[in-house]
């Protein structure tokens, strides 16, 4: 694996490459991001990795200084599944002045996640399109634990007519169910046996859900009321239509329930798709 530090020279290296899968990554790796690795491959011949912490999606109070780092462990990681390149730029290679022009996007990205971290997917936007104009990609991989986000990138590649497939990764789990999340590491012992309640949630409102109990409210009460009695802080816990995240309507063919609470000071996401 070839390690590339500066824009110029990942475009040189680039220069001539057939097909590319591209997955960015803020590092910190876990089996899912190398999953993602593994389904980059089976789309392109090159597959090339970023691993950048980008500064203009964490809000004040958040964890920007203290989100994982751990660059060594990761380049073994990734050598280990045979990426090609891995760009990983400082903070002064991407943003050599002020990131003045940022990505403008649609209204659903102040909804969910957005409602609770303002300006945090103006940020990843921002950022991703940067790296997909450095990188030009064919294929760009994201994961579906991360679902908003995963909408968003799919709407800004769509509306700015890029010349890219995004492909979407199943979300990988612990064997009780938890997702895996960088932030995972941040949960004490107590918290971590407690961690799959959100998963725990999620499944028993999709199984009512395709049981035929499709009261969206009174689902989505239950299980909020279960997670606040067991000490966690909901953000949100809500069924969507899966394709355009709105609230479900006449016309919705599928749907997605997406929670996001507090653990003490763990902050967790996930979904099912129903």
């Amino acid at each position: 694996m070839e390690t590339v530090e500066t824009i110029c020279a990942l475009r040189e290296r680039l220069r001539g490459e057939k097909a590319i899968s591209f997955v960015p990554t803020m590092g910190n790796l876990h089996e899912g991001h190398l999953e993602l690795t593994r389904l980059a491959r089976r789309h392109a011949g090159c597959v090339v990795a970023s691993l950048f912490v980008n500064r203009l999606q964490f809000g004040i109070g958040e964890d920007f200084d203290r989100y994982p780092r751990t660059f060594g462990e990761d380049c073994e990681k990734l050598e280990r599944e045979s990426v090609d390149i891995l760009f990983a730029p400082n903070e002064s290679e991407l943003y050599p002045v002020p990131q003045e022009v940022t990505v403008s996007l649609p209204k659903i990205a102040e909804a969910l996640c957005g409602a609770h971290r303002p300006g945090h997917f103006r940020g990843m936007a921002t950022v991703v399109l940067k790296l997909f104009n450095i990188v030009q990609p064919d294929f760009a991989v994201f994961g579906k634990k991360d679902y908003q986000q995963l909408h968003l990138v799919s709407k800004m590649v769509e509306q700015l007519d890029l010349p890219i497939t995004v492909v979407a990764g199943e979300t990988v789990r612990e064997a009780d169910g938890l997702a895996m999340s960088s932030r995972n590491r941040y949960l004490s012992e107590a918290e971590r046996r407690e961690a799959n309640r959100l998963y725990f949630n999620l499944e028993k409102t999709r199984l009512a859900w395709l049981s035929g109990k499709t009261d969206c409210r009174s689902l989505e009460r239950e299980a909020k009321n279960d997670l606040e009695k067991r000490g966690w802080q909901v953000d949100y816990f809500e069924i969507r239509d899966a394709q355009s995240l709105e609230r479900p309507g006449p016309s919705t063919a599928r749907f997605v329930v997406l929670g996001a609470a507090r653990l003490g000071k763990t902050r967790l996401i996930d979904n099912l798709e129903i």
